[in-house]
């Protein structure tokens, strides 16, 4: 007989393991990201803020301040789609929950912090988001 999932979960005490194609948080590397501004011209909404400054010795420019406002963004991963250095990637993490909504504006240190898995954490209770595959019988 195959198992059953629960209709709802116990919230925060167990959570869903999200789905490979799962778009979250965005994770943002300053050292590759070379100011090209690719992120924010196929962006629906012109979201990310890039400032940059022309290093006229070596005329390359030079990355100052990258963010990205979450309460504005529709995660709909243009920005990590067209990203040629690969500077961008999207995460499992959810919860970007807060009381003020200045808080969701994430800055490169913000944005730089790698993803919290909750499949690591032994306190949780995970629950799988899909059906586990059913196992063929044999006559």
């Amino acid at each position: 007989m195959p198992t059953v999932l629960p209709v709802t979960i116990q919230y925060p005490y167990e959570k869903l393991i999200t789905s490979e194609r799962f778009r979250g948080r965005i994770h943002f590397e300053f050292d590759k990201c070379i100011a090209c501004e690719v992120c924010v011209r196929v962006c629906p909404i012109d979201l990310p803020v890039v400032d940059w400054k022309l290093e006229t010795n070596i005329r390359k420019k030079r990355l100052l301040n990258y963010s990205i406002d979450f309460g504005i963004c529709i995660f709909c991963g243009n920005c990590v789609e067209y990203c040629p250095t690969n500077c961008l990637s999207m995460t499992e993490e959810y919860e970007l929950s807060t009381y003020d909504r200045h808080e969701l504006n994430y800055n490169q240190i913000a944005l730089g912090r790698l993803p919290v898995s909750i499949t690591d954490d032994y306190t949780i209770r995970t629950i799988l988001n899909s059906p586990q595959p059913k196992e063929k019988c044999r006559d």
